[in-house]
């Protein structure tokens, strides 16, 4: 994924990976800010709090 955030000081190539990992065998995923959110019961539910997640990030951006 190319581009750049807004508190990002440069551009830079962002390679995806993937954000679900499990942690003493519950499910988390980790963010940009380097926080790991969860736990999840399956990576279906782990898949839907990353877009969740995503539009809560989106939503505070858009009001700074």
């Amino acid at each position: 994924m190319l581009g750049m955030r807004a508190q990002d000081p440069a551009p830079a190539t962002q390679f995806r990976s993937d954000r679900v990992c499990r942690v003493n065998g519950e499910l988390f995923f980790s963010t940009r800010e380097n926080t790991l959110e969860g736990p999840f019961d399956s990576h279906e539910k782990a898949e839907r709090g990353i877009k969740a997640y995503i539009a809560r990030m989106q939503v505070m951006d858009s009001n700074r």
